[in-house]
């Protein structure tokens, strides 16, 4: 399948999502979305990929909405803008609830919307050239769409903070916000990228992906339910065929069968 926004490369285990319209910092529009939502549907049903790198091509990673496609929504009805903003609301929550950690290789500028995509990586490791901002408010809207994510990841008080004031900010300071996981010289972005997916690949895929659901599900949860789905979720995972396999190797000082698959 072919796309005209993003490029899609998978590489053994690893699959690369990158934004491909450079020449306006990888604004998105209405076919960015379509073809963001189909590449993400088309890795969650490939079992082989085993983590998601997210980037953009040239100096930016996404500048937010397209102006051309924003002076087309100035004149839609109500219900044509509830469509497009359904779209964009299902493709954060379809990226965020992959089974499979998504790592955010944030090469440039994250504005507006495209600190949403941001927000629903895993994890999130920035140039120290990168500017983000949640800039909605300087033209009379508001970040609704990505909000959910970005509270959960930065906290409310923060979120007030940035989403009322519309501060731009330094890759240093959307580190400190929680925005951003790490930030690394321009120059080492790949390097540290790429060890960061080595460390994952020797992580147990199962693992991985309730590791996300536990921290995704438990903090909406009340005590009362946490408990015995917490003790549930180890329980299953002991007796699975990959606890037993990982619990094995760790215990006869081998290394796990998933860590050696991907050296083949």
């Amino acid at each position: 399948m072919s796309y005209t926004t993003i490029k899609y490369e998978k590489d053994g285990r690893i699959a690369r999502v990158t934004f491909c319209r450079p020449e306006i910092h990888n604004a998105f529009n209405s076919t960015v979305i379509t073809e963001m939502s189909e590449v993400f549907a088309r890795i969650a049903l490939d079992k082989d990929i085993r983590v998601v790198v997210l980037t953009g091509e040239g100096k930016s990673f996404c500048a937010g909405a397209d102006l051309n496609w924003m002076r087309s929504v100035i004149n839609q009805s109500f219900e044509e803008n509830l469509a497009e903003s359904n779209a964009l609301a299902d493709l954060f929550h379809e990226i965020y609830t992959l089974e499979r950690p998504v790592v955010g290789k944030i090469n440039g500028a994250a504005i507006g919307g495209g600190t949403g995509f941001v927000a629903v990586c895993d994890i999130a490791i920035a140039a120290r050239s990168a500017k983000f901002s949640f800039s909605e408010v300087k033209i009379g809207v508001v970040p609704a769409c990505i909000g959910p994510y970005v509270i959960k990841k930065m906290g409310e008080g923060k979120a007030r903070e940035l989403f009322i004031t519309g501060e731009r900010m330094n890759a240093d300071r959307a580190f400190q916000v929680g925005l951003v996981n790490k930030v690394v010289d321009d120059e080492r972005l790949d390097d540290e990228v790429n060890a960061l997916i080595h460390s994952i690949l020797t992580s147990g895929p199962e693992a991985v992906a309730m590791a996300k659901e536990l921290v995704s599900e438990v903090p909406n949860m009340p005590a009362e339910k946490y408990i015995p789905y917490t003790a549930e979720m180890i329980a299953k995972l002991r007796i699975s065929d990959e606890g037993q396999e990982g619990m094995d190797a760790f215990l006869n000082k081998r290394r796990p069968n998933w860590v050696e698959d991907n050296k083949k």
